[in-house]
């Protein structure tokens, strides 16, 4: 199958989720032997046109970021020379999925569009084209769902697809010796990270250790918060750490605490719950990570500081485990039968297939 994809920025732009998202897809495409060509701003040296990374061919329709709208201009024509059998679009910026409808018009095959949410919610009139154009939008969480059903999408247009966790390194890491809790999030004003702390210090009196994974500009201010509650001997920050020395962290400790009041998608909670981690939630409306642990026998939803203390104890009782089989449908095998379900019924709607 010939995929094209519309991303004026790529991961190798810019490092965020959204970016990180879809490089995944494409990824996961080319592991499988799919033809992939991403429409985008050039990231490479030089003057020529394309250039290929990785068995994927990638169109710098324009030279830098500072050209979105000539980029925009370009997309129809490009789109119908490559000839794809489907168009799989970024929605942000939201004004390159109109681009890329025209261009899906032009060649006569179908959108699908990848709507991430973790820009925010920009209700502004490309964002509500965004939301109605395409033949189908997949989203991380309801919680985005929602968001896009709001700015108009329809709701049997829009499915929720996880971001996928890798089983063959979860299950060729080993665990490494830890703390028993564990917080792993970028460290910025969303991390809510004062929630944990708070109930990690009503705990003195017990027997526990706690490693925060991640950094950024509010590091510092929880360190001092750890020094402030007396709790900072027992609660270790890591850094920011490659995704196997996570995986090794999470299989040794017993629970993961997600207490972030902006969260799009939960990736981490998503790879420790698969480590076998006992996953507890601070719900809030912004944040999808309550959906990851409702209905579960392992997972805690909490609202109040109260109930995440008592949490945090109760989830003692239950047993260590190193793997979870219930997130076995988040790997990254069963992500790509699901996208390429959707790109072969819209095939079918069409009458390509």
């Amino acid at each position: 199958m010939r995929l094209a994809f519309v991303s004026f920025e790529t991961i190798y732009h810019r490092d965020a989720e959204a970016n990180a998202r879809l490089a995944t897809v494409i990824d996961l495409l080319r592991e499988r032997g799919h033809e992939v060509h991403v429409l985008c701003a050039a990231f490479w040296d030089g003057d020529h046109a394309t250039f290929e990374r990785d068995g994927v061919t990638y169109h710098g329709l324009v030279g830098d970021l500072e050209s979105a709208r000539s980029f925009l201009w370009r997309v129809p024509t490009a789109l119908r020379r490559i000839g794809p059998d489907t168009v799989h679009a970024s929605a942000h910026p939201p004004a390159q999925v109109a681009a890329a409808s025209a261009g899906a018009a032009l060649a006569r095959v179908p959108l699908l569009v990848e709507w991430y949410g973790d820009e925010g919610i920009d209700e502004g009139r490309w964002s509500r084209l965004a939301a109605r154009r395409p033949d189908r939008i997949v989203t991380p969480s309801r919680l985005v769902r929602t968001w896009t059903r709001e700015l108009g999408a329809e709701g049997e247009r829009v499915d929720v697809i996880p971001c996928p966790v890798d089983w063959s390194v979860i299950d060729g890491t080993e665990p490494a010796e830890g703390a028993e809790i564990v917080y792993a999030r970028h460290l910025d004003e969303g991390a809510n990270l004062e929630s944990l702390m708070l109930a990690l210090a009503e705990l003195r009196g017990r027997d526990w250790a706690a490693t925060v994974i991640g950094d950024g500009p509010e590091r510092e201010h929880y360190e001092d918060l750890a020094r402030d509650l007396r709790i900072d001997e027992r609660v270790s920050f890591a850094g920011d750490l490659e995704r196997e020395a996570r995986v090794a962290a999470y299989k040794n400790a017993h629970v993961f605490v997600q207490t972030a009041t902006h969260c799009v998608f939960p990736t981490e909670l998503a790879w420790a719950l698969a480590c076998g981690c006992i996953g507890i939630v601070e719900y809030h409306a912004n944040s999808s990570a309550h959906e990851l642990v409702e209905g579960r026998e392992r997972g805690f939803r909490t609202t109040t500081e109260r109930e995440l203390v008592e949490t945090i104890v109760d989830a003692g009782d239950l047993e260590h485990r190193e793997r979870d089989d219930a997130f076995e449908p988040f790997g990254r095998r069963p992500t790509l039968e699901r996208y390429l379900q959707h790109y072969r019924d819209l095939q079918l709607e069409y009458g390509l297939l």
